[in-house]
């Protein structure tokens, strides 16, 4: 049996009567970019979310830089961030101007360690940027005192997290802005790149929606230095064909990854946990082995081709080389980084493909 790792076109067939007619509106009536499904997909993702606004932007690292722009955050400020994530909250901070800080992570969630951001908080933090990886909710409770304590923003990083939720509240309405992705692997995908910021900050909001206009709000009058980065009305108008999927589809990853965790019980690996008060929507499901590259080696063999997220942590990054870091300054993360193996994770992996993972799994474990 073969099981692709990832399997977007499954989703988008199941789907394609109905995308082809949004599309079809949408070329008929030739409103392109910021037009009414990009207002009124804004409305309910930040219903769905729990806050106030949404501003659909390009990317979901749009998002994170539009994010630190709306907060003044520049040049001799400081934000800390987690190592062990894809690139784009690392970029943000640079792309602003701010010092970029790591904070190491917790060795069973991989979301950051709150502990080790305390220890890097100056009087020049003006932010932190937890990301909500693979799915669940970064350590909300420690993090929104340290906020609190210290007067510090929150920019929620939710790429992985669409639909989570943090004792009862959506991911993305707990910070000051949050920020999503629809790049088309994420739990909510476009067929191509999109992504959102979301606030209940009035402010805010309409300074975003100026920041993502070339910095206007009257039409060919600057009055901030902004960005071209507007979600389009074709990606717009998909998300909302697919947004009324999306609790089926986060059950349904759900129900795959406790079969996941139900068949590998007991082997010699260590299983992601749910952390509590956290409403997990498994965007990753990975484990942790000593012999992850003997793994990953057998499991493709067996038609289990797997991805591994992540191979690198960021502060070992070439293009981060000239920031003086170096291996062990954050082991956690390295740590994970050589152990981890994500499994294939979407709605559409049928219980057969989730067993054969799993036999797969056991097999190597059994040899």
């Amino acid at each position: 049996m073969q099981v692709p790792f990832l399997n977007p076109a499954a989703q988008t067939a199941a789907l394609r009567e109905e995308l082809l007619r949004a599309v079809t509106e949408v070329l008929d009536q030739g409103h392109f970019v910021l037009g009414p499904r990009v207002a009124a997909l804004e409305q309910e993702i930040a219903d769905q979310v729990g806050a106030r606004f949404g501003i659909g932007v390009n990317s979901g690292s749009d998002a994170l830089t539009l994010a630190l722009r709306a907060l003044d955050i520049g040049p001799g400020d400081e934000v800390i961030t987690t190592p062990f994530t894809y690139i784009a909250p690392a970029e943000s901070v640079h792309q602003v101007g701010a010092k970029l800080v790591f904070a190491d992570i917790d060795p069973r969630t991989f979301t950051l360690d709150p502990a080790e951001v305390a220890r890097r908080i100056t009087p020049r933090t003006r932010a932190l940027l937890p990301v909500h990886l693979f799915g669940q909710a970064a350590a909300l409770g420690p993090l929104r005192a340290l906020a609190a304590r210290h007067s510090l923003r929150i920019v929620e990083d939710c790429a992985q997290s669409i639909g989570a939720q943090w004792e009862g509240r959506g991911l993305g309405s707990i910070g000051d802005i949050g920020c999503f992705s629809f790049y088309p692997t994420k739990n909510l995908g476009a067929d191509g790149d999109g992504g959102m910021c979301v606030t209940s900050d009035e402010a805010l909001a309409k300074k975003l929606r100026m920041l993502r206009v070339h910095g206007i709000e009257r039409r060919y009058f600057h009055d901030l230095h902004g960005y071209n980065s507007r979600l389009d009305e074709i990606q717009a108008a998909i998300l909302r064909v697919k947004l009324p999927h999306l609790a089926r589809w986060n059950a349904r990853r759900g129900e795959i990854a406790a079969r996941y965790a139900a068949g590998l019980a007991g082997l010699p690996v260590e299983l992601p946990p749910v952390s509590p008060g956290n409403a997990h929507v498994w965007h990753v499901f990975a484990l942790l082995s000593d012999r992850r590259d003997e793994l990953q080696a057998q499991l493709a063999a067996q038609g289990v081709p797997t991805l591994i997220y992540y191979p690198q942590p960021l502060h070992l990054q070439r293009c981060y080389e000239g920031l003086g870091w170096k291996p062990g300054d954050y082991p956690v993360a390295e740590s994970v980084a050589r152990r981890i193996l994500p499994l294939p994770l979407y709605p559409e992996l049928t219980d057969a493909q989730t067993d054969h993972v799993v036999g797969a799994v056991r097999s190597f474990f059994r040899s």
